[in-house]
């Protein structure tokens, strides 16, 4: 038996099985790895969700001045001057 014929085998195993999964999982990985936030994106991030805190306490504000002016005016259609 020559050292072809007896690796065959194993080869083939090893390229239908093996060989999938391992590419499989190095590129699940590298998937993972580059879903993480790097650090420039996460400042951002917070400078964005402090500017949405800001915004809704504005909204927040600008609505109870309008209620105190026009209390119906969540009612009231748009264009109906």
């Amino acid at each position: 038996m020559s050292f072809f014929e007896f690796m065959f085998v194993p080869m083939i195993v090893f390229l239908t099985i093996v060989v999938p999964i391992w590419i499989t999982l190095h590129y699940r990985s590298l998937n993972n790895s580059s879903r993480a936030l790097s650090d420039e994106d996460r400042e951002s991030l917070e400078e964005m969700l402090e500017t949405v805190d800001r915004m809704t306490d504005r909204i927040i504000n600008l609505e109870a001045i309008l209620d105190a002016d026009r209390p119906n005016w969540r009612n009231e259609k748009e264009g109906g001057r």
